[in-house]
């Protein structure tokens, strides 16, 4: 068997297994929810922009990675 008729075959398998759910489908839909809404707050509070905040153009934003990057 070959590689590429081997992912086919993976691929088919899962697809197959989601087309015949019934609950679980409601189940990945509330975790797919669950996990977009943790990484909104992640982003917004644990991940501030913080050269937009720092510089103001991009041309000071990539200077300052540059800078970054070529001193450390």
């Amino acid at each position: 068997m070959e590689i590429g008729n081997k992912i086919k075959a993976v691929i088919d398998f899962y697809v197959d297994g989601f087309r015949s759910m019934t609950v679980g489908k409601k189940l990945w839909a509330i975790i797919f929810i669950k996990v977009a809404i943790l990484f909104l707050v992640f982003k917004l509070f644990f991940f501030p922009d913080i050269l937009k905040e720092n510089y103001d153009n991009d041309d000071d934003r990539a200077r300052a990675v540059a800078e970054q990057l070529t001193t450390r």
